[in-house]
Parts: structure tokens; C-alpha cells; sequence
């Protein structure tokens, strides 16, 4: 039967090794099963990656959104192999993967290799923190859930801490501190979507978690957010009547946002800007962009671009081999346009799925010996979710022939479809329903935000 391995369990790869075990794996009778699909991931459990703010902001609960791949493969016929990916031998066909280790570094399984007849390579993207001094050191990037409720019970802690300190303060004698000045500072480094988004999920955190008693402060003048910025605006990478109409929520919520200012070192308590500002931190998170794994840069010869992203062509084949495949944040794929620059697929989750959707329906043409199609970005826009607060995007292309700008409770239900898209993807739209009734019945028995 043909290997297929997939090596990456984010929003494309998961889709892919689900709707691949469904079609030709081990669901089927041995007489008609077609293929063996494998996922390689090296955590054991998957999280829709554009939930991690919401996680830091403690607005989501990981461990009830958590799926865990063995029982996703256990559901739809394909296998699970925990590892990292640490290597190929493309003549032999061949991928290694690292041994997996335990928290007290005991080895759970040792280091394997597996073989192929076809490879998908969809691990993803990493933070890049572009050398800046003190950024990896002491400030938090959300790349995995760890990173995230990490951050959360850092900011529970210096809610109390403070509210704590005010307490000290009024008791031994009368509170000097300026009125300007916030008592708890969060600067987030990056105006990106994860940057805005986090930052509004955390106003609305600032203000259960007074509302819970954790912390006596006044969420909107003692809690700070700052958002800085290297770019003239926030949201570069989006149309500027979105990123007007976002900047413009965000000031209402009162976060301060500082365009222009590009990070040139981090340190304990400040951020320093190369225009020489220093900007008050007692906690710092960096949004402010990705880059492809390393490892990529390391696989036997398979050509990577200057960001590091294995270079494809429009069959998602990498330039090298034929045989191996890749998509999402770690491909450089064409985007052909029609006024000829030279543009690649962006790194969304949206591109993601429809990659992942194509290479299935390509994988068909593989089995039964047909060329294969060439694939087509279609960009349906984009959304940016303020919390409950509101959201903001633009709508695209297929779904409505042009370019519409959205925001307000329309935008907020588009943007919380998406992820019951991706769960309708994994699961069939049966249990999606079922799911979003069980998250719904969950929120009305739980504190909006994870108070421990």
C-alpha cells in the first residue's frame, strides 16, 4: 500500500492525515484500504494555533479544546507517531525523528526513522525575534500552549502582586504614586493580529479578574497596554481602512499604540525603541513575526528560501524532489497575479485548509497515476477578533466579487465560524454541532476567564 506520512499536526496537517485516513485508511475493509497515512507531531495533542492569545489571556481553557492525536487517528484511520522531525534521507526514503523525553528527561520512545512513498512536510512557522538584545531572554512568545498559560499565570500573579503593594501603601500612608501612571504595564512588541488581538482579550481579562476579587485595581486606568509597532500602522499586512477602523477600537479600550517605534532591546521592567523611548514593562510578550523552523534549512538538499521556507511549485512539490510535498507557513508557494508580480501564498489558516483540501484531491490523481492539478489561492479576507468587545476584517474575492469592510457583531460571528469550520473539517459537521452546543453549556457554568 502507498506511505503516506505527514509530518506537522497544525490547522493543514491535521486536516490533510484526517481526510486522508478517512479516504484510503485503515476505516476501510483491508480489501479496499489503499494507503497507510501517518502524522508525525511532537506534542501529543493538537490547539488551533490563532486560539493561543485567548489562552494567554485565560478567555480559553486549552485543556477542553485540546484534541489528542491518537484519538483523532483512532477515529479516522491513520497512525500517530509522537517525534520531531530531525532529518531525511531522500534516496532511501526516509524521514528521522528525534527521541521523545519526558519532564524529568526520561526517554518515553527513542529515535526512529519511518519510510515513505509520500511525504507532506507541514510543521509550520517559529517566532523570529530578528537578533533584537533580551527579546528570546525576557519576553514571552504565544507558540505553544506552554508559552501561553505561562504568560496567564505570570499576569494573575502581578495583578495580586500590585493590588497587594496599593494595599501596603495606603495603610503606611497616603498613595504618591502619579494618576497617569498604571500600575501594571503589559507591552506587546509586534502590531500584528496576534498583537491586537491579545491585546484585547487582555482588557477584557483586566476586568474579570476585578470583578472575581483577584485584584482591587481599576482595569482600565491601572492595568496599561501598550502595543509598539516598527511599521506606520498596526495590521500591515491588511487593508489601511482595517487597520484605521482597528486602531480606532483599541484606543477606545484605552491601549496605547506606538507606530513607527522599532524594538531595540528588551531588559527586566523596560523596552527600548532604536528612537531611544524606554517604555515601562513588568511583563513583555513578542508578536512581532515568524520564521520557518531551522530544521528545513537541514533536510538532504531540498532548496529553502531567505525566510527559510521550502520552496514549491504550484503542485506543492517541493523544486528538489517530487515526491515530497508541503504546505502552510513552511512553503513558499506562487501566487500568480495578473499584473505579474511575483507574490507567494500568505502564512494564514485559511491558505493552510485550502492547501490541504487540494493536496487531497491531488493525491488521488497521485494513486491512480494522473498528473497532477496546480494549485490556486483564493483570499476570502481576513478578520481580526477584539475579544468580546467587537471585531473588525474585510471580506474578499468569492464571497462577495469584491472588497467590504466589516466589523461589529457580523465580523465577530464570521470570525468565531472559522474555528467551527476547522472542528467541522477534523470531526464532520454532526459533532461540530454537538460541540459548540457543549463549549456554549461549559461558558455557563465557568468564569469567563481561567482564574488559577
Amino acid at each position: 500500500m502507498h506511505r503516506f506520512i505527514v509530518v506537522g499536526g497544525g490547522a493543514g496537517g491535521l486536516e490533510l492525515a484526517t481526510r486522508l485516513g478517512d479516504r484510503y485508511g485503515g476505516r476501510k475493509r483491508k480489501s479496499a484500504q489503499r494507503a497507510l497515512v501517518t502524522l508525525v507531531d511532537r506534542y501529543p495533542t493538537h490547539i488551533w494555533k490563532p486560539l493561543l492569545h485567548e489562552v494567554a489571556a485565560g478567555s480559553m481553557d486549552p485543556f477542553t479544546q485540546e484534541l489528542e492525536y491518537p484519538a483523532q487517528a483512532r477515529w479516522h484511520g491513520f497512525e500517530f507517531q509522537q517525534g520531531e522531525l530531525i532529518g531525511i534521507d531522500r534516496a532511501a526514503k526516509r524521514i528521522m525523528l528525534a527521541r521523545v523525553i519526558d519532564d524529568d528527561g526520561a526517554e518515553i520512545l527513542p529515535a526512529r526513522e519511518l519510510e515513505y512513498d509520500t511525504l507532506v512536510i507541514a510543521i509550520g512557522s517559529t517566532t523570529a525575534f530578528f537578533g533584537v538584545p533580551g527579546a528570546e531572554e525576557y519576553s514571552i512568545a504565544l507558540d505553544t500552549v506552554e508559552e501561553a498559560e505561562r504568560f496567564r499565570k505570570k499576569l494573575i500573579a502581578a495583578c495580586m502582586r500590585a493590588e497587594h503593594q496599593v494595599h501596603v501603601t495606603v495603610q503606611d500612608g497616603p498613595d504618591t504614586s502619579p494618576e497617569s501612571e498604571p500600575r501594571i504595564q503589559i507591552a506587546i512588541v509586534g502590531g500584528g493580529a496576534t498583537g491586537v488581538e491579545l491585546s484585547a482579550e487582555l482588557r477584557n481579562t483586566a476586568q474579570v479578574l476585578s470583578a472575581y476579587g483577584l485584584h482591587k485595581l481599576d482595569p482600565s486606568h491601572d492595568i496599561g497596554l501598550v502595543v509598539i509597532e516598527a511599521g506606520p500602522r498596526i495590521l500591515p499586512a491588511l487593508q489601511e481602512r482595517v487597520s484605521s477602523a482597528t486602531a480606532e477600537l483599541l484606543r477606545n479600550l484605552g491601549v496605547k499604540l506606538m507606530t513607527g517605534e522599532r524594538v531595540a532591546q528588551i531588559a527586566p521592567g523596560f523596552v527600548r525603541t532604536a528612537s531611544g523611548k524606554t517604555v515601562r514593562a513588568d511583563l513583555t510578550v513578542w508578536a512581532a513575526g515568524i520564521k520557518a523552523p531551522s530544521v528545513l534549512s537541514r533536510l538532504d538538499g531540498l532548496p529553502v528560501t531567505k525566510l527559510g521556507q521550502l520552496v514549491v511549485r504550484r503542485t506543492l512539490q517541493t523544486e528538489a524532489d517530487d515526491d515530497i510535498f508541503a504546505l502552510g507557513d513552511c512553503a513558499a508557494c506562487p501566487w500568480p497575479s495578473h499584473d505579474g508580480n511575483d507574490r507567494k501564498v500568505p502564512p494564514r489558516a485559511q491558505a493552510a485548509h485550502q492547501q490541504a483540501s487540494f493536496l487531497l484531491r491531488a493525491f488521488a490523481n497521485r494513486l491512480d497515476g494522473r498528473p497532477l492539478p496546480e494549485f490556486t489561492y483564493r483570499d476570502f479576507g481576513s478578520l481580526v477578533s477584539l475579544g468580546h468587545f467587537s471585531a473588525v476584517g474585510n471580506l474578499m474575492g468569492g464571497v462577495i466579487g469584491g472588497s467590504m469592510l466589516v466589523e461589529g457583531l457580523f465580523a465577530r460571528f464570521m470570525y468565531m465560524s472559522l474555528y467551527r469550520l476547522h472542528i467541522a473539517a477534523l470531526h464532520g459537521y454532526p459533532r461540530m454541532m454537538l460541540d459548540t452546543v457543549a463549549h456554549w453549556l461549559r461558558r455557563t457554568t465557568l468564569p469567563r476567564v481561567k482564574l488559577h
